[in-house]
């Protein structure tokens, strides 16, 4: 991502954090002039992602502080590996810290939990992807964490495509009905994805035609009966309640794609210390 888009949420994230008076405990025992560099330690393992965003919590404080990574997003690391370190103002590396690691941690942690995911189902055809279960505020930064976890995305919002769910399907009165509506409103350019939960509404979608059907909380025999049903008209993904444990099972299914939603929502921070350089 661009720092033009990064940047918004980074300085509201450091404005949050700086309140009306600043950083007092920094200011009140370090010097102005004292300059220091401070090591970036992975101290789980994991994959990396946000570098850039904890970059900026320490330049949009004092541009002069010089941030380098040597593992860049995507870059899988283990306890104690030095993943970067920035050099300049103590005042600056110390007010920018906790910004500089609630994103990297957390965005990291995404990308590690899609990478499990990615991990289970490897030697299939199968890719994993997000949902629009995200931080709010924070989609775009997750979304391109789960890329750097090896990940795919899903809709970035209610504009990219049409998907029809259970009460969509419910409040048009069929599921026939919902995709009529969708594909006498959709320009040219917009998919139709439908969230079905029976082999009987897959039967029907197939009747009436979709770019992409998502078979909700199936098991895997089933999604394996739908798979082959659709025979490659749709792309298909699967989704609800999706583990490492249960992914390789729904991949071996032959379905295109398993999404997850709490790869964004409930990932766990990625443990990453800065330690002072001495």
């Amino acid at each position: 991502m661009l720092d033009l888009q990064i940047e918004p949420i980074v300085r509201a994230a450091l404005l949050e954090d700086l309140g009306r008076a600043g950083d007092l405990t920094t200011d009140a025992t370090v010097p102005p002039d004292q300059c220091g560099t401070v090591a970036l330690i992975a101290r789980d393992r994991g994959v990396i992602a946000g570098v850039d965003c904890a970059r900026l919590a320490w330049t949009l404080i004092d541009p002069t502080v010089h941030v380098t990574f040597t593992a860049p997003d995507g870059s899988r690391v283990q306890p104690g590996d030095q993943i970067g370190e920035a050099t300049g103002s103590v005042r600056a590396l110390l007010t920018g810290e906790r910004v500089a690691l609630n994103l990297l941690g957390h965005l990291s942690g995404v990308a590690t939990a899609t990478a499990r995911l990615v991990d289970a189902v490897a030697g299939t055809h199968t890719h994993i992807c997000c949902t629009r279960k995200t931080t709010p505020g924070l989609r775009a930064l997750e979304k391109a964490a789960v890329v750097a976890g090896g990940g795919k995305n899903h809709r970035f919002g209610l504009d990219d495509a049409i998907l029809i769910k259970d009460n969509h399907v419910a409040f048009a009165g069929s599921l026939t009905e919902a995709v009529r509506r969708a594909r006498a409103y959709a320009g040219h350019l917009v998919k139709i994805d439908v969230e079905v939960d029976t082999l009987d509404q897959v039967r029907e979608l197939l009747d009436i035609g979709a770019d992409a059907v998502l078979l909700d909380n199936m098991p895997p025999e089933v999604v394996r009966q739908a798979v082959e049903m659709i025979a490659g008209r749709m792309v298909t993904e699967a989704s609800g309640r999706v583990t490492p444990d249960t992914a390789r099972a729904l991949a071996e299914t032959g379905v295109d794609l398993i999404s997850a939603g709490w790869i964004t929502h409930s990932a766990t921070v990625l443990d990453i210390g800065l330690d002072h350089h001495r």
